[in-house]
C-alpha cells in the first residue's frame, strides 16, 4: 500500500464502541476498523493508521454525523494529546451504556453465555476529582503526564480532571526520572508516592516516599492500611461499592458450604476485612499487601497466605471470592478455585475480555452464571470493574 493511499480518508459507520474504547465499523472491503474517538451510530471520515490483512485501525478526520450524546471533552488535556481518559467526548450517561454493552459482548462472544444478566450498578460515584492513586511518568522536558493512546510519549501535564486535588495539587512541582505511583488517604490526607529508583523531587517533607510507606483509608466502616507497594482502588468510594456488590453476590452466609470464605487475590484484605465470615482465607503472592492484610485482618479469624493462587492448595470452601489482575483467573486459576467445591464464587474483574474467558471456563466446569453487575470505576475511560456471582451447577438443580 503506498503513502498517498494510507493518507486518504475514508467514510465509515461506526457500530458499537467495543474494548478499548474504539469505535468498530467496516471498511469498503468488509475489513473491521477501529475507530479512535468514535461513537455508536456516527459517520466519520477516518484515516488509516495502520492496518494488516484482517483489521485496520484509524484516527477520526471529520464528523459526519455524530452521536447525539457526543459532548466537548471537559479536560483540555484530550485535546493536547492525553492518552489518560479515552471517553470524554461522550455523555457519562453514554460512557456508562457503552461499558455494560462491551460486558455483555465479552459474555456473549467469549463466554458462550446466551443473554446473560448484565446490569448497571446504580451508585453515585464522582466522576471528577476522584481518583486517589495515580501513576505519571517524567515527560521530556521535565514535568510528569500522562501517555498519548497507545505510545510511549508522555503529554506533560499540571491538572487533572479525575485526580483527587491533593494528588493535582503536587503535579505541577513534581519531577521524576521515570513514573511514579502516588497515593493519598480520604480518611487522614496522609500521601505516599513510589518511584524505582527514587529520584523524586517537588515533595514535601510529609510525603511518605518507597514500596513500604502506608497510608491508613477507611472503607466500609473499617480502617485499613495499604502500602504504597500494594494494590487498591482507585478510591476508597469505589472500594466500598465493590464490597457492597460483592456482598450481595455472596448472598447469605447460611447458604454457603462448610469451609472459610476465600479471598482469592486478596491484596490487603479489602474484602476478608469488611464481610462478615465465620473465617477467612486469603491468598495473595504480594508479600507488601500479605503484610497489610495481616494488619488489616488482625481482629478477624482469618489466614493469609503468601501464594499465587495457582500454587495454593485449594481446601473446602463456604465460599470464595476471585479478584485476579486484567489477565484474569485463567484456566490454572480457575482449576483450583473449583477445586474448593464452593458453591458461590463472585468474580470481580476489572478486563471484560478476561472476565469472558474466566466465564467460559467456569461454566464448562460447572459453575452457572446467575447475574454480572458493572461498575462504573474509572470514568472518562473504557475500564470497568464487574462484579460476577456464579454458582454451582448442582447446587442450582437441588
Amino acid at each position: 500500500m503506498t503513502n498517498e493511499r494510507a493518507r486518504a480518508t475514508i467514510d465509515v459507520r461506526i457500530e458499537k464502541v467495543v474494548a478499548e474504547g474504539d469505535g468498530l465499523g467496516r471498511l469498503p472491503d468488509g475489513r473491521v476498523v477501529f475507530v479512535e474517538g468514535a461513537l455508536p451510530g456516527e459517520v466519520v471520515s477516518v484515516e488509516i493508521v495502520k492496518q494488516s490483512r484482517d483489521y485496520a485501525r484509524a484516527r477520526v478526520v471529520r464528523i459526519l454525523e455524530a452521536h447525539p450524546r457526543r459532548v466537548e471533552p471537559p479536560c483540555p488535556n484530550v485535546s493536547r494529546g492525553c492518552g489518560g481518559c479515552d471517553l470524554q467526548h461522550a455523555a457519562p450517561d453514554l460512557q456508562r451504556e457503552i461499558k455494560v454493552g462491551i460486558v455483555r459482548e465479552s459474555l456473549e462472544r467469549l463466554g458462550r453465555i446466551v443473554d446473560p444478566d448484565v446490569r448497571l450498578v446504580a451508585v453515585d460515584l464522582p466522576s471528577e476529582r476522584a481518583r486517589t492513586t495515580l501513576r505519571v511518568a517524567a515527560g521530556r522536558t521535565g514535568g510528569v503526564g500522562f501517555r498519548r493512546r497507545r505510545s510511549h510519549d508522555v503529554v506533560e501535564v499540571e491538572t487533572c480532571l479525575v485526580a483527587h486535588p491533593a494528588i493535582e495539587d503536587v503535579l505541577g512541582a513534581l519531577r521524576v526520572d521515570d513514573e511514579v505511583m502516588i497515593r493519598v488517604s480520604t480518611s487522614t490526607g496522609e500521601m505516599v508516592a513510589w518511584s524505582e529508583p527514587d529520584r523524586m523531587s517537588g515533595l514535601s517533607d510529609a510525603v511518605g516516599r518507597g514500596p513500604l510507606a502506608t497510608i491508613e483509608e477507611s472503607v466500609a466502616g473499617r480502617s485499613l492500611r495499604v502500602s504504597a507497594a500494594s494494590f487498591f482502588q482507585s478510591s476508597p468510594a469505589v472500594a466500598s461499592a465493590l464490597v457492597e456488590r460483592v456482598t450481595v453476590a455472596l448472598g447469605d452466609p447460611a447458604q454457603w458450604g462448610s469451609g472459610p470464605l476465600i479471598d482469592a487475590y486478596g491484596g490487603i484484605g479489602l474484602f476478608a476485612a469488611t464481610i462478615d465470615a465465620r473465617e477467612v482465607v486469603v491468598v495473595e503472592a504480594n508479600p507488601a499487601a500479605c503484610a497489610d492484610a495481616r494488619h488489616n485482618l488482625r481482629d478477624r479469624v482469618a489466614r493469609v497466605v503468601e501464594s499465587t493462587v495457582e500454587n495454593w492448595v485449594p481446601e473446602p470452601a463456604g465460599a470464595v471470592i476471585a479478584d485476579p489482575s486484567r489477565d484474569g483467573l485463567r484456566a490454572a486459576g480457575v482449576e483450583v478455585l473449583v477445586a474448593t467445591n464452593a458453591p458461590v464464587i463472585v468474580l470481580v474483574s476489572c478486563d471484560p475480555a478476561s472476565l469472558g474467558r474466566d466465564a467460559r471456563l467456569l461454566v464448562e466446569a460447572g459453575y452457572d452464571l446467575e447475574w454480572c453487575d458493572v461498575v462504573d470505576a474509572f470514568p472518562h475511560t473504557h475500564h470497568v470493574e464487574a462484579v460476577s456471582r456464579f454458582v454451582r451447577r448442582e447446587r442450582l438443580s437441588s
